[in-house]
């Protein structure tokens, strides 16, 4: 697939095959997102459902993407120095259950993101009707439209009502929130993929096939590729961002991300992490996925109710990093292929580096195929 045809005449700053990075709610801000975009990737900035900040951190992603432009180097090296469209060359995700939109449409406005990612509307794809036709309408088009679903259902659901630019097809794998039931993009991305091939030949039928993106369980070369030739266009990271030099978080919560092994037992999906950070307003389908801790397995064995797991959490927190890990109380937001997450890099060169082994694996397979 000639990918300059899709991702990268929408994004051109980007390099194939496209790796996007995921809105991480509190982990993904502007440091973040634009080192992704400067390696040639996608990187989009957390809106979340509070989106009080958002101005400042639109300024700040304004502020560094003039600073990538004007640093030395290779433009291989920064992919930013030849970008000079009028959109902020990062995106900005959205909680749909909880974002203000008549609060965030005016930034959007403003600042021109690239793209914005709508994820878990509190029924179906009908709430984000709003978004989409707002953003559309007050921006001319000029910001794409990215919809995250997890599910077949769900996916047709969101193209038929909002004809979304891009697709993100979260697989069971993902970190952080997902669908309590689903399966990994093994099996999901080409479903998704077949059924809207078939609606979109169906003569009766005005859906337009969205470009598709791949997330849950991608943390390398090996894994881009695999996506890719599932039908994948691009690909969604976020657990391997976790191990960046730009991501905020707790030392103890980077440590357990690094020490992490066997991802499939060691991570569970479950809203006890919900329930004890009184994250009580996510969609009853939806629950976060982290490293098995005390906090889960005390409560799952009925050793603590679920007040007292509350009140060791709230004591946790006050320790800060070593209440992260197994052995600790605070959730640690992890997809299962965290055990393949062994180094802490910047995040434009675990773009550079995943791009490179994934052009690898994929030449080694043409080459194989002559």
């Amino acid at each position: 697939m000639d990918q300059r045809s899709t991702f990268q005449s929408t994004y051109p700053w980007t390099k194939a095959p496209v790796i996007a990075q995921a809105p991480m709610l509190n982990i993904a801000g502007p440091e973040l997102a634009t080192a992704v975009s400067a390696a040639g990737g996608i990187g989009f900035i957390a809106g979340g459902t509070d989106v009080s900040n958002l101005q400042d951190k639109f300024q700040k992603a304004e502020q560094l993407v003039k600073e990538y432009k004007a640093a030395d180097g290779s433009p291989d090296q920064n992919c930013l120095q030849l970008y000079d469209g009028p959109n902020l060359p990062v995106g900005v995700g959205f909680l749909s259950w909880g974002a203000d939109l008549n609060m965030a449409l005016p930034l959007i406005v403003r600042y021109r993101p690239c793209a914005v990612w709508l994820f878990a509307p509190p029924n179906s794809a009908a709430d984000q009707v709003p978004w989409v036709e707002g953003i559309r309408t007050q921006t001319g088009g000029s910001v794409t439209v990215w919809v995250q679903v997890g599910s077949v259902e769900d996916a047709i659901d969101a193209v038929t009502k909002l004809q979304p630019d891009v697709l993100v097809v979260q697989g069971s794998d993902g970190g952080g929130h997902g669908l309590q039931h689903s399966a990994s993009i093994v099996s999901l991305v080409p479903e998704v993929n077949d059924k809207l091939d078939a609606k979109a030949s169906d003569n009766s039928s005005s859906l337009i096939k969205p470009k598709i993106v791949a997330a849950g369980g991608l943390v390398d070369g090996r894994g881009v590729a695999a996506a890719l030739t599932l039908g994948a266009e691009a690909v969604v990271m976020g657990t391997r961002f976790l191990a960046s030099l730009e991501v905020p978080i707790p030392k103890g919560y980077e440590q357990a991300i690094i020490e992490a092994s066997d991802g499939g037992t060691h991570t569970i999906r479950s809203a006890v992490y919900d329930r004890v950070r009184g994250f009580l307003s996510w969609p009853s389908k939806y629950s976060p996925r982290g490293i098995v801790n005390q906090t889960h397995t005390d409560f799952v064995a009925g050793k603590v109710t679920e007040q007292q797991n509350y009140e060791l959490y709230q004591q946790a927190l006050k320790k800060g990093s070593p209440g992260y890990g197994p052995n600790g109380r605070l959730a640690t937001f992890a997809g299962t292929a965290v055990g393949l997450v062994k180094e802490i890099l910047p995040a434009g060169e675990i773009v550079r580096r995943t791009r490179k082994d994934a052009e690898s694996i994929l030449q080694i397979n043409r080459l194989a195929k002559l």
